[in-house]
Protein backbone atom coordinates (compact mmCIF):
# COMPACT_ATOMS: atom_id res chain seq x y z
CA UNK A 1 0.00 0.00 0.00
CA UNK A 2 1.37 3.37 -1.01
CA UNK A 3 0.50 5.84 1.73
CA UNK A 4 2.34 8.73 0.08
CA UNK A 5 -0.73 9.77 -1.93
CA UNK A 6 -3.67 11.30 -0.09
CA UNK A 7 -6.86 9.35 -0.65
CA UNK A 8 -9.93 8.52 1.44
CA UNK A 9 -8.78 4.88 1.62
CA UNK A 10 -5.31 5.82 2.84
CA UNK A 11 -6.78 8.24 5.36
CA UNK A 12 -9.01 5.51 6.74
CA UNK A 13 -6.11 3.06 6.93
CA UNK A 14 -3.84 5.53 8.72
CA UNK A 15 -6.54 6.37 11.27
CA UNK A 16 -7.28 2.68 11.90
CA UNK A 17 -3.60 1.93 12.40
CA UNK A 18 -3.14 4.91 14.70
CA UNK A 19 -6.10 3.72 16.75
CA UNK A 20 -4.55 0.30 17.18
CA UNK A 21 -1.01 1.50 17.86
CA UNK A 22 -2.18 4.14 20.35
CA UNK A 23 -4.68 1.81 22.02
CA UNK A 24 -7.57 4.22 21.48
CA UNK A 25 -10.69 2.72 23.03
CA UNK A 26 -13.05 5.40 21.75
CA UNK A 27 -12.71 4.92 17.99
CA UNK A 28 -15.20 7.75 17.34
CA UNK A 29 -12.15 10.02 17.68
CA UNK A 30 -10.75 8.33 14.57
CA UNK A 31 -13.74 8.46 12.23
CA UNK A 32 -12.33 9.41 8.83
CA UNK A 33 -15.36 11.63 8.16
CA UNK A 34 -14.06 13.96 10.87
CA UNK A 35 -10.75 14.56 9.10
CA UNK A 36 -10.06 16.73 6.10
CA UNK A 37 -8.02 15.15 3.32
CA UNK A 38 -6.16 18.47 3.11
CA UNK A 39 -4.60 17.58 6.49
CA UNK A 40 -3.48 14.16 5.24
CA UNK A 41 0.21 15.04 5.43
CA UNK A 42 -0.15 15.97 9.11
CA UNK A 43 -1.77 12.63 9.83
CA UNK A 44 0.81 10.78 7.76
CA UNK A 45 3.57 12.47 9.75
CA UNK A 46 1.98 11.30 13.02
CA UNK A 47 1.48 7.81 11.62
CA UNK A 48 5.10 7.55 10.45
CA UNK A 49 6.37 8.66 13.84
CA UNK A 50 4.21 6.19 15.75
CA UNK A 51 5.19 3.31 13.46
CA UNK A 52 8.91 4.12 13.76
CA UNK A 53 8.71 4.56 17.53
CA UNK A 54 7.30 1.13 18.15
CA UNK A 55 6.08 1.45 21.70
CA UNK A 56 5.09 4.74 23.26
CA UNK A 57 4.96 5.83 26.87
CA UNK A 58 1.57 6.77 28.29
CA UNK A 59 2.58 10.43 28.11
CA UNK A 60 3.56 10.12 24.45
CA UNK A 61 0.32 8.31 23.67
CA UNK A 62 -1.68 11.08 25.32
CA UNK A 63 0.27 13.71 23.38
CA UNK A 64 -0.44 11.96 20.08
CA UNK A 65 -4.15 11.70 20.87
CA UNK A 66 -4.19 15.42 21.71
CA UNK A 67 -2.48 16.15 18.40
CA UNK A 68 -5.11 14.10 16.56
CA UNK A 69 -7.76 16.30 18.14
CA UNK A 70 -6.08 19.39 16.70
CA UNK A 71 -6.08 17.90 13.19
CA UNK A 72 -9.78 17.00 13.26
CA UNK A 73 -12.33 19.18 11.55
CA UNK A 74 -13.90 21.75 13.84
Amino acid sequence: MNLDKPSPENLKYILEQLGEKLGVANRILLDEKDYDLNRYNDLKFLYDHVVKSGSLSPQETHAFIDELRTVRKS
